[in-house]
């Protein structure tokens, strides 16, 4: 089931207080970047986070979930209501996450 673009936009307009917040469309789902890195996507309508220390710490009681067939584990979010916590949840996260790769 591909995510629906309400649902994109419901979760871009609550990390709307973040800059640099972009998304990409590929195969139906959406991947969210957060200043040039990668966070998470939008999976069959369920916003889903990398697994970090600090999302781990942020939402202890998270389930980990497939994106899809395939791919790792992530951390679903619950609290998608929550501007406040996204944001500190997205900032907390940034300097765990790895660098984009290089193109060839």
């Amino acid at each position: 089931m591909a995510s629906s673009k309400e649902y994109l936009d419901f979760i871009l307009e609550q990390l709307s207080e973040l800059e640099s917040i972009s998304y990409r469309a590929m195969m139906g789902e959406y991947i969210l970047y957060y200043g040039g890195k990668i966070v998470g996507g939008i999976y069959d309508d369920r916003f889903l986070v990398k697994v970090t220390k600090s999302s781990q710490e942020m939402m202890p009681d998270a389930e980990l979930e497939l994106p899809y067939e395939g791919a790792k584990e992530m951390l679903l979010v619950d609290d998608v209501e929550n501007k406040e916590f996204l944001r500190e949840l997205l900032e907390a996260m940034y300097p765990e996450l790895p660098l984009p790769k290089k193109k060839k």
